[in-house]
């Protein structure tokens, strides 16, 4: 296996890239070639269900036409501020659950062959029209439901640190080619924790921000049908704070583009904050939830950095709903109810996928509207618990993430447990509609990557990358 190291040059980091592209020492299409280059040499990592390579050989000659004519004209794009066109050039790919323009979406699933997207959602337009490069499409689970990516139609993606354990899921394509060097950067999405599930089986920068502060999350309101708070968030995945900042600009309003750069580069500035490290999880009540001795040994070295580095670190025990799992559960099912299948697509599913959507579409209308208000009743709480202090550190995965196979190999329901006893801390971020971060902060004694969660108060963004700089550059 390949080792992971620092690519050459320009190509060191999305920084790098960036300045690079933007003072004409590389050009975009060099740029894509690269990285083109660079999903072929690691296609044992199964990262990408689809790679769109003529149409990013074109775009990346746009943008050197548009790149030369900011250089000839003078513009001042080297300006950590700039906000018009702030990645041109700089190559990225999308989750195979999310709509690229002109490029098939599989959402993951056999049901039925890939279709064509007649327009880009609107986190990949805002992110098309701040000059990113799609190389192509990521693998990811089934409609994005588990926190593994495997699924019935493509390899499963792998994690570059061991070939033989996921990279966790549902961004575990991305996650795994941001991580060995195959893109430089990568757009996310987090539902339960997609984003940073695979940032820390990764040893990768995963921000989910909160409901809202990607306005193309928001396009269509802040619930669901049922009633039920939006889940789902993009975020970038990043090899350093930096690189991550610089994507999460490119994804944010105009007006706010460079406030996540500058936090990042002035993360002197934070001190002082106050922080409630806690393993408590809301699942605890029907789950056993053991928190492996290696993410706890991360987790007290990332509460030892924090108070080294001035900040007030006191433990907390926080008391979460006893029903919390059950609510949750039916919660994060519940769409499937709502997608029409004919008995030959319904074999097509993978066997978890198809249990869940039998236990959904077992459940009525008020049902599913008793779980969403449960669910916006302890997004409210949690805001509430939380908001006491300025930062909740937990630990992130409570376990190595798993082999290929290991979870999707079970019944369904034994499946779905597993992976909330992996992932104990996640998803109750979603549901409060916060932003949090994971970041890595050592390795086991096999060399996996291990991480932290820190949880902020709504709109801590910034705080929060400025928070992982200062934790990995201990």
């Amino acid at each position: 296996m390949e080792p992971l190291a620092p690519s050459p040059g320009p190509f060191e980091s999305a920084v790098a890239l960036r300045d690079a592209l933007r003072r004409g020492e590389v050009i975009a299409v060099e740029a894509a070639e690269y990285y083109l280059g660079r999903i072929s040499e690691r296609a044992d990592l199964g990262a990408f269900i689809a790679v769109t390579a003529d149409e990013a050989l074109l775009e990346a000659r746009a943008a050197d036409v548009s790149l030369h004519a900011k250089r000839t004209a003078g513009a001042d794009e080297g300006a950590a501020g700039s906000t018009r066109q702030p990645l041109l050039g700089v190559p990225i790919a999308h989750k195979d659950i999310v709509d690229v323009a002109g490029a098939k979406t599989s959402f993951g699933t056999a049901i039925r062959p890939p279709q064509l997207a007649a327009a880009d959602h609107p986190v990949v337009a805002g992110l098309r029209a701040a000059g990113t490069i799609s190389l192509g499409k990521t693998q990811v689970p089934e409609f994005g439901l588990n926190c593994y990516s495997e699924n019935l139609i493509a390899p499963p993606a792998r994690n570059p640190h061991d070939l033989e354990r996921t990279p966790g899921g549902s961004s575990g394509g991305s996650a795994a080619a941001v991580a060995a060097g195959v893109l430089p950067v990568a757009p996310g999405t987090d539902g339960g924790g997609s984003i940073r599930i695979p940032a820390l089986a990764c040893g990768l920068i995963g921000l989910k921000p909160g409901l809202g502060a990607v306005p193309g999350d928001v396009t269509n309101g802040y619930e669901d049908v049922f009633g039920a708070p939006i889940l789902t968030v993009s975020g970038p995945l990043a090899r350093t704070p930096l690189d991550a900042a610089i994507l999460m600009d490119a994804m944010v309003a105009e007006a706010a583009r460079g406030s996540y750069e500058l936090a990042v580069l002035r993360s002197d500035d934070v001190r002082g904050l106050t922080v409630a490290a806690s393993t408590s999880s809301p699942f605890a009540p029907a789950l056993d939830i053991t928190v492996s001795a290696d993410a706890l040994r991360a987790f007290e070295e990332a509460a030892a950095r924090l108070q080294a580095l001035g900040h007030g670190v006191d433990q907390a025990d926080f008391v979460y709903d006893p029903e919390y799992f059950d609510f949750f559960s039916e919660g994060w099912i519940a769409s499937l109810s709502l997608i029409d299948l004919t008995p030959d697509q319904v074999e097509l599913l993978a066997p978890i996928t198809r249990e869940m959507r039998e236990r959904a579409l077992s459940r009525s209308l008020p049902q599913h509207k008793e779980s969403a208000a449960r669910l916006r009743g302890f997004g409210r709480e949690a805001r509430e618990l939380w908001g006491r202090t300025d930062i909740v550190l937990t630990p992130g995965l409570a376990m190595a993430p798993p082999r290929i196979g290991e979870f999707s190999s079970l019944p369904g329901s034994e499946d779905y447990k597993r992976q909330c006893q992996l992932t104990p801390f996640t998803s109750m971020v979603n549901v409060a509609g916060l932003p949090a971060i994971a970041v890595p902060i050592t390795v086991d004694s096999t060399g996996l990557p291990v991480g932290v969660q820190l949880i902020g108060r709504q709109g801590s963004e910034a705080q929060l990358l400025a928070l992982a700089e200062q934790l990995t550059a201990f």
